[in-house]
């Protein structure tokens, strides 16, 4: 295949994913997923054969992976990808589809910045190359040890503190204190479900489809299935709404505040980052985008 025929493929993949995102809208589960498929990344890993060291390599479409308890209901957002996007462009890789919807849900009906993604992902194709269980960061700490995290991974996630928690699973990726509290600015899009996560409410008066409107940063208004607690107002717009949300005592109850949310305040070394992305957009979308 030459480079012209990939990149018109790329084009044309681009502009279904654009349509399926915008009658579906399936966009923060996009962004779940394709962060679900790379999170388990390890950089000590990275000498070692692939796909061992994890990463965007498609093995979240495979089980035990996708039967992982932090991946309860992406199965939906790989059916979609399937059904709708993959039979149709058998050329472009499943790990690549899901970091290219990914990218549009923020890019294209988020409002969000221009992520500049590259492609060229190769895919697992079983489940031996499925990642080890564990690798994820948790929203709250476990009510039985009052500890965040885990050692099923592999590395250590274990920790009494949600900063410190969030550090060892984003340190193992390679990432830095701006990075962590720049990504964790997503959470303007999408929404936690009590019965995938155990977090949050079975609804809210912005989740409950018949008192809030929502809208794609277009304006154009969006059907949605209704349920779960979102972090922000408008919840498939990509913003530093998040940020704003988070450090305001008087924002409404409904919205949700996870620990590891709250945490990017309450850390001395996240906060600097924090109030920069709750102050100024532009910073926050600039960051974004080099994490």
């Amino acid at each position: 295949v030459s480079a012209n025929e990939y990149k018109e493929a790329l084009l044309a993949a681009r502009d279904d994913i654009d349509i399926l995102l915008a009658e579906s809208a399936c966009g923060p589960l996009m962004v779940r997923l394709a962060w679900h498929d790379a999170g388990n990344y390890d950089k000590n890993l990275a000498s070692e054969k692939w796909p061992i060291a994890g990463g965007a390599t498609g093995s979240i479409r495979f089980a035990p992976e996708i039967n992982h308890g932090a991946n309860a209901g992406l199965i939906n957002g790989v059916k979609l990808i399937q059904t709708h996007i993959k039979e149709k462009h058998q050329l472009i890789s499943y790990a690549d589809l899901y970091q290219m919807a990914s990218s549009r849900a923020i890019e294209y009906t988020g409002g969000g910045p221009s992520l500049g993604i590259r492609y060229g992902r190769q895919d697992v194709d079983s489940p031996d190359g499925c990642q080890k269980e564990g690798n994820l960061p948790d929203g709250e700490a476990d009510p039985d040890t009052g500890n965040y995290g885990g050692t099923s991974g592999t590395a250590s996630t274990e920790d009494k503190t949600p900063g410190g928690h969030l550090r060892k699973v984003f340190y193992r990726m390679g990432m830095n204190d701006e990075e962590i509290v720049a990504l964790s600015g997503a959470h303007s899009l999408g929404r936690a479900y009590h019965d995938r996560s155990g977090l949050g409410a079975e609804q809210t008066k912005f989740t409950d489809g018949s008192t809030t409107t929502q809208k794609f940063a277009n304006g154009k208004v969006t059907p949605f299935h209704a349920g779960g607690s979102s972090w922000t107002e408008q919840f498939f717009v990509f913003d530093n709404s998040y940020f704003i949300v988070l450090d305001d005592d008087t924002s409404d109850p409904e919205l949700l505040k996870m620990s590891s949310d709250k945490a990017v305040f309450k850390d001395d070394d996240f906060r600097p980052f924090a109030e920069k992305f709750r102050d100024n957009k532009d910073s926050f979308f600039e960051s974004y985008v080099k994490a």
